[in-house]
């Protein structure tokens, strides 16, 4: 076969796509085949051949000389490229740069890569390091303490300092807008004051008023503790400004400070608080029915003197420091707690609440209700004697149990609660007086069936003259009693441990009992409803709010952004509110809404 024959044969026998297309187009247009010889003759199908022949039509070009994907004809990208003399002259123009780097400002390699990268070259420090000694330049000296001491620095946070507070005339926005709502109640009971009478510590750069206010604020700010560094969001000016500082002190020195408060200092504080409260005017409840229970906070680390607890929570035994919350029944407002109490004398913790409530109430609260593990039938007979009433679930023993069971069908009642929202109104009763170990005389218990529960439910009482269903409307109304003091201590992160602000426990929970109220006074304000609301959804549809801080030559102006809920707090008359705040220069605060 000669040349011009093997050469001929490239265009009888196409080996690539694009020019068996061409040879396939031009079979059917400049030799006049039909679609069906042409798909015989190169193997297409006969619809591949029609789509070859149709982008023809359309395009006015032959398909496989349109440009590439890039927009761009292959011979055109491939100019782009540069070329190697370019690329020579661009790696002479970086070492020129790299050695006058080094001979003028003396950089290390990694310093002088980061200039590179700067100035549009592309170079690691392994190239730089690479370059410089292929040119000769030796390595740079140990640096000495001064030298590193003179170098540049990077950025350093700001220190937390009340003297540095800027209130000069200026405009920032917040998105802690809706805190601002508790200042006016704060500057009301001279918080500064207050904290001053019990000799609370502080320092010159961070005084007592200041240190508790920034912990207040991340307790009033409902963000979970444990599940993100809530110190990454506070950098925000909000928060610091509510504190009275220029910035929010950084945890250690949180941390620090509430280990410099002794428990019994904290208390003091908060007997004061709590008149504090009742003087501003707002009606809490008449305080004479309580909630207790127990709350284990979890203690995540190792070798620590700590008793294992219940988590309820958790249903389970683990590390914990256990805490007794009691919650007023009509206001929800939690009132007292204490988180030194030791398993030991967990049974014991009743008798102290009440000699509590005497010391600073002036009598013994009327009711109590609490759960059945919470004291014994000693204790149960000593509430009797002092005339404290009682309402509590005896354990379902199987031999109580089989004998409530053997009550006819005739001798059990039903009867109607009047708590409109809950779906079982109508649960049948048994009423009888019993006799248990430890008490004397008798008691009152209350076999109940169709109450929501599995089986049968117990409920011992010392209340012999009320009518059955308002001793169930009672116990409804606080049968979620461990529920709702565990979504407060959730909401207000107080068994955040392990969050980003670790505090000593019982400062951790006096905030907590401060917070609440704050919540509590401003949902009783509200109104429309929120006056029983949890402190959760008081935050959703009041607090949460971001805003406009504009601080005037007398005045500071926090301008909440438009939101539906902001109707209860116009009511309310935030917008009227005008109070001096003694840690901002005394400007006044005012509330405004878009």
């Amino acid at each position: 076969m000669t040349r011009k024959e093997k050469a001929g044969a490239l265009f009888r026998n196409p080996d690539t796509s694009a020019q068996r297309r061409y040879e396939a187009v031009r079979a059917y247009f400049i030799d006049d085949q039909s679609p069906r010889e042409v798909a015989e003759r190169f193997g297409y199908s006969y619809g591949t051949v029609r789509n070859l022949c149709s982008d023809v039509y359309k395009t006015g070009k032959l398909p496989f000389f349109l440009p590439d994907r890039r927009g761009r004809p292959k011979s055109e990208s491939r100019q782009a490229e540069p070329s190697a003399d370019q690329k020579a002259r661009k790696r002479a123009e970086r070492t020129q740069r790299i050695l006058e780097l080094r001979r003028q400002d003396n950089l290390s390699a990694a310093e002088i890569a980061a200039m590179l990268q700067h100035e549009g070259f592309t170079a690691s420090e392994s190239t730089v390091s690479k370059t410089l000694r292929a040119e000769g330049v030796p390595r740079l000296h140990r640096r000495t303490l001064r030298v590193r001491l003179d170098a540049p620095k990077p950025g350093v946070a700001r220190v937390a300092n009340h003297r540095l507070l800027d209130l000069r005339p200026r405009r920032f926005e917040t998105r802690f807008g809706g805190i601002f709502l508790f200042l006016h109640d704060l500057a009301r009971i001279e918080f500064d004051t207050l904290l001053q009478q019990h000799d609370m510590p502080g320092s010159e750069m961070v005084p007592a008023g200041c240190a508790v206010r920034a912990l207040l604020a991340l307790k009033l700010w409902g963000s979970r503790r444990h599940a993100h560094d809530v110190m990454a969001e506070v950098i925000d000016e909000g928060p610091a400004l509510f504190a009275g500082l220029n910035c929010l002190p950084k945890r250690s020195t949180l941390t620090e400070y509430s280990a410099r408060i002794r428990a019994k200092k904290c208390r003091s504080l908060m007997d004061t608080w709590d008149a504090s409260m009742h003087a501003l005017g707002i009606d809490l409840g008449p305080g004479q029915s309580f909630d207790l229970d127990f709350q284990t906070i979890p203690f995540h680390g190792h070798e620590a003197l700590i008793e294992k607890q219940y988590a309820q929570t958790r249903s389970r035994s683990q590390l914990g420091i256990l805490s007794l919350l009691a919650r007023d029944a009509d206001s929800r407002l939690l009132v007292y707690g204490d988180a030194t109490v030791q398993r030991k004398d967990r049974s014991d913790q009743v008798l102290r609440f009440i000699e509590y409530r005497e010391q600073h109430a002036g009598t013994s609260p009327e009711e109590l209700v609490f759960d059945k593990t919470f004291t014994t039938h000693a204790n149960l007979n000593r509430l009797t004697v002092k005339g404290v009433r009682f309402l509590t679930v005896r354990r379902r023993a199987p031999s109580i149990i089989k004998a409530v069971e053997e009550v006819p069908d005739s001798e059990w009642v039903r009867v109607r609660l009047p708590n409109h929202g809950r779906a079982l109104r109508n649960p049948q009763v048994y009423d009888t007086e019993v006799e248990v170990r430890g008490h004397k005389g008798t008691l009152r218990q209350l076999a109940v069936k169709d109450f929501g529960q599995e089986g049968v439910t117990l409920l011992l009482t010392n209340h012999m003259e009320v009518a059955p269903a308002k001793l169930l409307d009672r116990y409804a109304r606080c049968m979620r009693t461990e529920d709702t003091l565990a979504d407060a201590v959730e909401f207000f992160h107080l068994d955040a441990l392990s969050g980003a602000v670790p505090l000593r426990v019982e400062v951790d929970l006096q905030l907590t009992r401060m917070a609440s109220t704050l919540y509590r006074i401003l949902a009783v304000r509200a109104g429309h409803g929120l006056e029983t609301a949890s402190p959760r959804t008081v935050f959703r549809k009041l607090v949460r709010s971001r805003g406009r801080v504009e601080i005037r030559k007398d005045d500071i102006i926090v301008t909440l952004v438009k939101r539906a809920s902001n109707a209860p707090l116009m009511a309310a008359g935030y917008a009227e509110a005008d109070e001096r705040i003694p840690w901002l220069c005394n400007k006044r605060l005012r509330i405004r809404f878009q």
